[in-house]
């Protein structure tokens, strides 16, 4: 029985042995509860710029349970949680930060319940967010509020990546072979039986996130054009709006003359006015429908989510 512990990394070189140092502890650990469990690390080194790599290799000289698969650049996390599943063998496979913000202690419940209890997956959520800027803290709170109001596929409030899924599952999420990808939904869109698991937000053991404001605003935009079809129908529902306004507008200045009302129709500044709201909402909407078209021709290229410069 093989577990697989899949890590992805970019640029964190000082973090890997403390990681490594954590996850075999807890993994010898279990083998004292499950004794015919084995373990697998298969790093995911996503075209790190340090010396992340170096580091994956000095552990894979003295242990052969650690693999890797390094990226000729970097593709992105979710291209890394791809490889990883892609190149995993095990029976169970388990996703985790290399940060330590997935704590390592919390392994051998999580495998308790596909093991044991019977469940296709366990995963994990913060219900704090402690250490987090506030303004980050709100806007992420928000996204889960949308996307689950306007997307058939729920997904849950804080989830992390860190969860644990048998190979059947793991197989189903590799059959969504997507370029576009937003793994926190494809999960709930597969389906299979969850357990969720709380815990408390932990602040990362070493290095700096990798995750800025810009880059979570456009993870968010991913997840939203790939679960939900809504803003099309937002940009459907403005054009009736203005058509429905306008139609009015007419029939107001229509009125003012023949009522002779006015000595002449709406002025310039008014006029003005009226062009640049429905030249706003305009691009707005042709915005919303470019993003939909740009995610199609990236589909339509059918290139490869990663490109594999060295692995084990």
């Amino acid at each position: 029985m093989l577990l697989s512990v899949i890590v992805p990394c970019f640029n964190e070189e000082a973090a890997v042995p403390l990681f490594y140092e954590a996850i075999t502890k807890t993994t010898d650990d279990m083998r004292k509860t499950w004794k015919e469990l084995e373990t697998e690390f298969l790093f995911i080194d996503d075209g790190s710029t340090d010396k992340t790599l170096s580091e994956v290799r000095s552990l894979r000289e003295k242990d052969e349970r650690v693999r890797f698969v390094s990226f000729s650049r970097n593709f992105g996390k979710e291209a890394g949680i791809y490889a990883g599943l892609e190149n995993s063998r095990g029976d169970y496979v388990v996703i985790m930060d290399v940060d330590m913000q997935d704590p390592p202690s919390l392994l051998p419940e999580m495998f308790s319940c596909v093991y044991e209890e019977g469940f296709d997956s366990a995963a994990t959520r913060r219900v704090t967010r402690k250490g987090e800027p506030a303004v980050r803290s709100f806007f992420a709170r928000q996204f889960y509020k949308l996307i689950n109001r306007i997307s058939e596929t729920e997904i849950m409030d804080g989830a992390r990546d860190y969860r644990i899924m048998t190979r059947q599952m793991a197989d189903a999420i590799l059959s969504v072979s997507e370029y576009n990808r937003f793994t926190k939904g494809i999960y709930g869109w597969v389906g299979f039986r969850t357990k969720w698991i709380e815990f408390e937000n932990v602040e990362r053991i070493a290095g700096e996130t990798k995750w800025s404001f810009w880059k979570l605003f456009q993870y968010a935009l991913e997840g939203i054009m790939a679960f939900s079809t809504t803003p099309l129908s937002i940009a459907t529902l403005f054009g009736i709006l203005m058509s429905f306004m306008a139609f009015l507008f007419i029939l107001v200045i229509i009125a003012r003359q023949v009522l002779h009302l006015a000595e002449s129709a709406y002025g310039w500044s008014s006029l003005v006015c009226i062009i640049l709201l429905i030249s706003g909402i305009q691009l707005f909407c042709i915005g919303i429908v470019g993003q939909y078209l740009s995610k199609t021709y990236l589909e339509t290229k059918k290139r490869p989510l990663y490109i594999a410069k060295e692995k084990t």
